[in-house]
């Protein structure tokens, strides 16, 4: 039997349509006419009916009330003709997964790498995808985050425009292609992280208000707010747990990236984050492995990595904007935007030692005190994750460009062994490992020519509010923009390039090797700055780092013991102090000052 059921409590009739699938003769649409069935409805909004076994590739899609227009399933496992078009009987067990042996990935002490799939590769598929993932392998990342692969409209978007959220994006490969991809990671020993929306929807193809309350009035960034709390909240959080659910148990996921959870409207007493903690962790004991929960927030607190124990939402991670933000102004001089109160050494040290720059203080961009302070005995480093550059970052940028377009090799350098010797998570963005020359640029495909236009205008808008002439923002539907995006994955065999990628490996390798550089202990990091250098303090590790244009020496407070470790990059063997090029920085290992023998 196949059970057909949708929530649709304000519907006075529902009915089925089937569309039977396959070819007709020479490749022509089918000849059978499509069938409708009424289903049948309950006291709780629910409306269901049985079949007799449909095959999988079915289209079918729900009438409501006297409408003769069939709109897609919302859990929608399938959407092959786009997301305005009926959806797709899709079997979850039919995979045959090769990941038995599979045990997870933990993410304290873990590398994320971030990628799109549609740039990632010139294929823009998930198969295509596959074939570069030995060099993720050989970089030596631990976790893959992809981001959002739901279905959207049109065939090109970051992804944040989903409607369909239990459907992966066909163009991509669909459902199986995904599940290709995170069967072929784990055969790699690498973890996958699937970036999902739970805030918003998309502006074309959202049918949900349709069926049922899914939104209340009032609006986010991104759109109307998601109903978390109003009249008949309780089916539509359980339509997002539900696919937190799905994403982690049918396709084997490792843990999914929240996005910005500051834009869930939650007034309950439990709170969606917990609500989704407490599921996710029961699903992670009966799968066996380790789940993981990382919110994008843009509030700078605490709360939502702060175990349940202790009144927290007790999720495993947050972005934490402001590293980024410090050490972005450091190292460029740019105080435009949000940037106005990041760039001196000092704030570095605030946030290698307490994760948040804002922490009770006065935001000038926002124009009003931001964020509360991490408890560093009790909150480790672990749970913030860290980056030089991600989507946003570069993406949210006029032209789209990367730090190393502005910034020379030596400054990039810098910023990569700032994050990768951090007490926190750290993060890469696709091509960062060899500094790759392709912007990253906003791009859409909207179909339709009136969202278009107002898509292109507001991105002009916005970036003439923070100085960017509107002239140098490319237009997100011009396909060259996309085009633009595509990593140049010929450029490894640049020497220049591979000398960057060289770098990075052999950092993530000294990492992985080294305890006190991913010791996530926040209490056991201590800053020395100047006006234009640092050192930080990792155990008997510390990290040099001179700002300046001029040779300058660094006081390293430790005394050296007898052997260096010549293979790390960077690495240099000294006494007290260290002479250190204009623009670098350099890891030394030394012990602490021998204690005088008791009398």
């Amino acid at each position: 039997m196949t059970a057909f059921e949708v929530w649709a409590p304000a519907a006075s009739r529902v009915r089925l349509r089937l569309r039977p699938s396959g070819d007709g003769p020479n490749g022509a649409p089918p000849t059978t006419v499509d069938e409708v069935h009424e289903l049948t409805g309950g006291p709780d909004g629910w409306w269901r009916l049985e079949l007799a076994e449909v095959p999988v590739g079915t289209r079918y899609g729900f009438l409501l009330d006297d409408d003769e227009t069939a709109l897609p399933d919302p859990r929608s496992l399938r959407q092959p003709d786009g997301v305005h078009e009926l959806s797709a009987i899709y079997d979850q067990d039919a995979f045959e997964w090769t990941d038995d042996a599979w045990t997870g990935r933990p993410l304290p002490g873990s590398v994320l790498y971030e990628l799109h799939v549609g740039t990632f590769t010139p294929g823009g598929t998930f198969d295509s995808a596959i074939e570069r993932l030995d060099h993720l392998v050989e970089l030596g990342v631990d976790l893959v985050e992809i981001l959002p692969v739901n279905a959207f409209n049109g065939p090109r978007n970051w992804g944040y425009d989903g409607v369909l959220w239990y459907a992966v994006h066909e163009p991509y490969g669909g459902p199986d292609g995904l599940k290709r991809f995170v069967d072929a990671c784990h055969a790699r020993g690498l973890g996958v992280v699937l970036d999902v929306v739970y805030n918003h929807l998309g502006p074309s193809g959202n049918y949900l208000p349709r069926f049922g309350p899914y939104l209340k009035p009032g609006r986010n960034t991104w759109g109307e707010l998601v109903n978390l709390d109003g009249p008949d909240s309780d089916e539509v959080r359980r339509y997002i747990v539900d696919n937190a659910l799905m994403w982690l148990r049918d396709h084997h996921l490792d843990g999914l990236r929240l996005d910005a959870v500051h834009a869930l409207a939650d007034d309950r007493a439990l709170h969606l984050l917990e609500e989704l903690a407490i599921e996710v962790d029961a699903l992670s004991s009966w799968v066996n492995r380790p789940l993981s929960l990382i919110a994008e927030s843009d509030r700078n607190d605490p709360r939502p990595v702060t175990p349940r124990a202790a009144n927290g939402f007790g999720l495993a991670a947050s972005w934490d904007d402001d590293v980024h933000h410090c050490v972005h102004a450091l190292l460029t001089g740019e105080r435009q935007g949000y940037y106005a109160d990041f760039g001196s050494v000092d704030g570095v040290a605030k946030v290698l030692t307490g994760a948040y720059f804002h922490d009770g203080t006065w935001s000038s961009f926002r124009r009003r005190h931001h964020g509360r302070p991490v408890d560093p005995r009790s909150t480790p480093g672990h749970r913030f994750v860290v980056f030089l550059q991600d989507h946003d970052q570069i993406g949210n940028r006029a032209t789209g460009d990367r730090i190393s377009a502005t910034l020379p090799e030596r400054l990039c350098r810098v910023g990569a062994m700032l994050m990768l010797t951090a007490p926190f998570t750290p993060m890469l963005f696709m091509g960062e490992e060899w500094a790759a020359s392709t912007p990253w640029q906003f791009f859409t495909s909207h179909p339709e020519p009136e969202l278009a236009a107002t898509v292109a205008a507001g991105r002009r808008a916005e970036f003439a509010a923070h100085g960017w002439p509107p002239g140098d923002v490319p237009d997100p539907q011009d396909p060259e923009t996309f085009a633009a995006s595509v990593l140049r994955w010929e450029e490894l065999a640049e020497p220049a390039h591979a000398a960057m990628f060289g770098f990075y490996r052999k950092l993530i390798a000294l990492r992985r090797s080294i305890p006190e550089l991913s010791d996530p202990r926040l209490e056991e990091v201590r800053v020395d700055t100047g006006t234009d250098w640092l050192t930080i303090h990792r155990g008997q590790y510390r990290i040099a780092v001179n700002l300046a244009d001029r040779r300058r020496t660094v006081a390293l407070h430790g005394v050296p013991v007898d052997v260096p470790l010549a293979t790390a990059p960077g690495f240099v063997y000294a006494r007290h102090e260290i002479q250190l090029p204009p623009q670098s920085a350099a890891i030394v290992r030394c012990l602490p000052p021998p204690h005088p023998l008791p009398r």
